[in-house]
């Protein structure tokens, strides 16, 4: 029977990352077929719970797992022993932590030329702030999204989720390829320095290069476009039902009218054109939810969809396990957990023809292939591992 074959066959990587924009990182690599090796701590048991199982087990499938205590005598040792048989190095803490165990870059480097090494912090390796430490709301914040993602006279609410680790996480994945990519062309490793928070301002470029160049200062829009009306969601039939819809230009305007109706009120000399519907898109929203309240928002976005407009339902958790353009996509998967049973979690988002990400099994438990890196990899004896293991070192 003829092997899958895997994108990424042969590359082998050492995974230091902890929680989420590191593990997405790496985790994007394995899902085509990279080794990666996974240094797990020993997670005391309040860490165990299904939350932290599930989570973990979100991020980190496909991956090998091992235990191994860096702070403990011979840790950092076999961790160098393992960066000689690997491609590249991934890791997502503040700056002074890898080198405190004498695992940067440099010295990485002296005992492997071709070591590509990825550096994952919240404001990169250098600079005043290179020390600030903080997860993807942090990262939000220092960006300028969380401002700019709330309503206007309003706090800042921010995305409501980590959105800059998902950022980040693709950001950095792309980087590890094109460095591989460069290895294969040049046999040259490299150090990437990434600073989440520069990942996550660049999706800001717009604003950015509006108020550089206008002068024009980005402010917080709500669900509003500040070029087009009407723009927004809205309140459909149901508990918490809504419907979000974006009218781009003149003609679609008018096909709006059409797929509503043609309803007076909408000829009124408020909606006459898009500048004025900009200035009265308090009482544009109110006619138009006037429509929307009284269908669910499935039928909202069929009828305007039918004419052309763009429209969709604004989706729960729920939803998006029934959604037909996922399902086509074959965005879930499931894997078998060895404590949780069978679970779900989302595929990759790239699609490749001839090598395609494969699910191969569910996150390790801690420890799960210390047999194979530290015996097969390693060479070590069960007599060494099972001291190891005893001195708390794996």
């Amino acid at each position: 029977m003829r092997r899958q074959c895997y994108a990424l066959d042969g590359i082998r990587v050492l995974d230091f990352t902890r929680v989420l924009a590191g593990p997405y990182a790496t985790r994007f690599l394995a899902d085509f077929g990279a080794e990666v090796i996974k240094v797990q701590p020993k997670l005391p048991p309040e860490s165990t719970g299904r939350f932290a199982l599930g989570y973990e087990n979100t991020w980190n499938r496909n991956k090998l797992g091992i235990t191994l205590d860096l702070n403990r005598p011979g840790g950092v040792e076999l961790a160098r022993r393992l960066v000689t048989m690997s491609d590249a190095v991934v890791e997502n803490f503040t700056p002074r932590v890898m080198a405190n165990w004498g695992l940067d870059y440099a010295n990485l480097k002296a005992i492997k030329p071709e070591l590509i090494m990825l550096s994952m912090s919240m404001m990169g390796q250098d600079g005043p702030k290179r020390d600030y430490a903080g997860f993807g709301p942090t990262v939000q914040a220092l960006s300028g999204i969380t401002y700019l993602t709330t309503f206007p006279d309003m706090p800042p609410m921010g995305p409501g989720f980590s959105y800059a680790d998902h950022a980040a996480g693709l950001y950095a994945s792309l980087a590890l390829l094109g460095a591989l990519e460069q290895r294969r062309r040049t046999g040259k490793g490299q150090h990437i320095d990434l600073s989440e928070t520069e990942a996550m301002a660049s999706l800001l470029g717009g604003s950015i290069v509006d108020y550089t160049l206008n002068g024009v200062e980005p402010v917080p829009a709500g669900n509003r476009s500040l070029q087009a009306a009407p723009h927004g969601v809205y309140r459909c039939r149901g508990k918490d039902r809504w419907c979000a819809i974006t009218v781009s230009d003149e003609e679609d305007w008018r096909r709006f009218k059409t797929a509503l109706g043609s309803p007076a009120w909408a000829e009124a000399e408020e909606f006459a054109n898009n500048g004025a519907r900009l200035l009265h898109h308090d009482e544009l929203d109110l006619n138009i939810t006037a429509w929307t309240k009284n269908k669910s928002p499935e039928e909202v976005t069929d009828i305007l969809q039918q004419y052309g407009i763009a429209a969709g339902v604004v989706q729960n958790a729920a939803d998006l396990t029934e959604d037909p353009q996922l399902k086509a996509r074959d965005f879930f998967i499931e894997l078998t957990h060895p404590e949780m049973g069978k679970t779900v979690s989302e595929a990759s988002p790239v699609k490749l023809s001839r090598t395609p990400a494969v699910y191969r099994r569910a996150a390790p438990q801690a420890g799960r292939d210390n047999r194979y890196v530290y015996g097969e990899l390693l060479g070590l004896s069960p007599e060494e591992m099972d001291r190891l293991a005893r001195e708390g070192v794996i």
